[in-house]
């Protein structure tokens, strides 16, 4: 019975052999400033399923989109339009006062495509699903949020602890009534055990960067129903293994099309990716959505 079980799951989870879900990797950043509205508006409007994004923690417990524990003066002005002579603590910083920021006017050398969006304030994550519940566009209707904490053991002064974390991040997905359309993904075990207790019926994707001696053993530690591995760490057998044991796999982050290849060739549920519309457009050529 048990093996029935499992076959059964992994039958549920495996993607259908024409689709492979698109992760819109901090919005579309190869296009417009990442973690802003502008990008998951844009992300939704090329049609990808997933919006993926980063949450940190003010100071007053607000959770906030962003990838970087600091306000970064490669990619903020400070008040006022100030250049910032050095990184500041988003943890230091309260919401009203992370909203004197500007984050969509400094632009990115690594994606020469990206246009800037002056003004753009870091947004929360409540102003998040606030732009899908509001927005006029199909996709907005049905698309999905992978959303991570980030968090290090070892620096307790950049984010809230692990259950406190999970339960600001709670209490937003449950307020916004998002509990199907939420993945919550993280390095750190300890936040998705905390939220997993919390919301149950959440998925959990736990993210790795290195190469684990075994996948399946940290997957199930961490109670994930995603493992979502650096793409050159993956291999087919992983994916395989995954798989037969119900666990969905998306690697992170893809931007080539020589790289969405080879995860079609592996076998992969879904891509992360900079580039939602030129993966999209890749997947059509293919026949694969």
């Amino acid at each position: 019975m048990k093996r029935l079980l499992l076959l059964a799951a992994a039958l549920a989870w495996a993607a259908p052999c024409w689709g492979v879900q698109v992760h819109g990797h901090r919005g579309c950043r190869a296009v417009r400033p990442e973690n802003t509205l502008a990008a998951f508006s844009e992300a939704i409007r090329v049609g990808a399923d997933v919006l993926e994004l980063d949450m940190q923690a003010t100071k007053d417990d607000i959770i906030v989109v962003s990838h970087d524990f600091y306000v970064g003066p490669e990619l903020c002005l400070g008040p006022g339009g100030k250049r910032l002579a050095e990184p500041v603590l988003i943890r230091s910083l309260t919401s009203a006062e992370l909203k004197a920021y500007d984050c969509g006017s400094m632009p990115n050398a690594r994606f020469p495509r990206q246009e800037a969006r002056p003004g753009a304030k870091m947004p929360t994550l409540d102003e998040v699903f606030g732009l899908v519940k509001t927005s006029s566009l199909p996709a907005a209707r049905t698309i999905q949020f992978n959303i991570e904490t980030k968090i290090v053991p070892g620096k307790p002064e950049l984010s809230p602890d692990p259950e406190r974390f999970a339960s600001l991040v709670a209490d937003v997905v449950r307020r916004h009534g998002m509990e199907k359309r939420v993945i919550l993904q993280s390095f750190d075990q300890r936040t998705l055990l905390a939220f997993k207790k919390l919301l149950p019926a959440v998925r959990i994707s736990l993210l790795t960067s290195g190469n684990y001696l075994d996948y399946l053993a940290a997957a199930r530690a961490a109670k994930a129903d995603i493992l979502s591995p650096d793409q050159y760490w993956i291999t087919l057998e992983t994916v395989q293994e995954m798989h037969r044991n119900g666990i969905q796999v998306v690697p992170w982050t893809a931007d080539e099309p020589k790289d969405w290849q080879r995860m079609l060739d592996l076998g992969v549920d879904a891509i992360i990716t900079d580039d939602p519309e030129a993966l999209i457009a890749f997947l059509k050529e293919k026949g694969r959505r």
